[in-house]
């Protein structure tokens, strides 16, 4: 199936329905992507992100999970141009609907930040002028992608104000100062939703939020995604949160991502060791209090310099794993880098 669009328009969601999810192209296709940092003469020094690749599609919800340095947000940022000079993409590809993002120019990827693609970031507090008031900026955000007058964005900034569940008139005429965390949370969500862009990534959206507040802002996220057909990438520390909404995962530990899959198969069978540590740590709510809490084993963010990045903290590490492992696919809806899986599965098959 082939679906012509023509870039030199805005796009929209028009171009990308299709009859069910399955079926659909790919909204968001990353391939062989690294992120590295530059040392002197800005030659690459580090490399922190390494050949990751994950796809999205329209109205599907991907969600990124690791520990702090994994590289989640890095990958987030990389998708809208946001890298710090320091740090630049080395190598693969990054395409949406087709089009290679990495080729544009900075006022190409401006026109397309916000329009296209929207970013909640997780300082919400950082998400807007403190001395301009929210309708202003709202309204200024809009005129700056739509050819709108003045009173149309205004009509149009209460409305969505409104279906993120907030008193559209008072949010409206307060600066950010006046607003709770999880009202500024929501004004974020409604700037981000307003352009009814193809692809929301919502980096840590509820982090420093009450665990109330947190439930209502992505159970909103949720809501409004699946009425407006977008993709979302939802980047969280919060397995839970993941678990419970997201339609696929992809596990990331030391810029690598080490399994990705559908989230029902993740969650019913992880097969990569960190996979099955991060589970087990999850926090279980229960009348009993556990004697001892389970933790993964190592010094967290120790990364192996070749090879699985996991490999100096996985109990099921051997030599092998001082070679890098490559992606295999379990069955139809799961994939994992991981020698120990490898040879797991090559003694069942020979014991069966």
């Amino acid at each position: 199936m082939t679906i012509s669009v023509d870039f030199t328009q805005p796009l929209t969601n028009d171009y990308v329905k299709e009859e069910t999810f399955f079926q659909s192209l790919p909204l968001l296709e990353i391939k062989n992507l690294s992120i590295s940092s530059l040392g002197e003469n800005k030659k690459e020094d580090i490399k922190l992100v390494k050949n990751i690749n994950f796809t999205i599609k329209s109205g599907e919800m991907l969600g990124i999970v690791g520990e702090s340095g994994s590289g989640k947000s890095l990958t987030a940022c990389a998708l809208v141009g946001l890298l710090p000079k320091s740090l630049k993409v080395t190598e693969g590809q990054i395409k949406l609907h087709g089009r290679e993002l990495l080729n544009l120019s900075e006022k190409e990827m401006r026109r397309l930040r916000g329009n296209e693609i929207a970013y909640i970031f997780q300082n919400y507090q950082g998400s807007f002028t403190p001395f301009i008031k929210i309708g202003n900026q709202l309204i200024e955000a809009l005129r700056s992608h739509r050819k709108i007058s003045k009173l149309d964005a205004k009509k149009k900034v209460l409305i969505w104000l409104e279906r993120v569940k907030l008193p559209a008139n008072q949010v409206f005429t307060s600066y950010p100062y006046q607003l709770s965390g999880g009202q500024l949370q929501r004004a974020a969500l409604a700037a981000a939703l307003m352009f009814q862009p193809f692809l929301i990534v919502a980096d840590e959206p509820t982090t420093a939020l009450d665990v109330l507040t947190s439930e209502n802002i992505l159970d909103l996220l949720v809501e409004l995604q699946k009425e407006y057909n977008c993709a979302v990438l939802l980047i969280s520390h919060n397995l839970n949160h993941v678990l419970k909404r997201t339609d696929s995962i992809a596990v990331m530990y030391g810029g690598q991502i080490v399994e990705r899959g559908l989230t029902n198969e993740i969650r019913k069978n992880p097969i990569h060791p960190y996979t099955k540590l991060l589970l087990q740590a999850r926090p279980v709510l229960s009348r009993v209090v556990p004697e001892k809490l389970v933790v993964i084993p190592g010094e967290p963010g120790l990364v192996a310099e070749q090879g699985c990045a996991f490999a100096l903290r996985c109990p099921k590490s051997f030599k092998k794993c001082s070679i890098l492992p490559k992606m295999q696919s379990v069955g139809d809806s799961q994939w994992v880098a991981c020698h120990a899986a490898d040879l797991e599965a090559d003694y069942t098959n020979a014991s069966s």
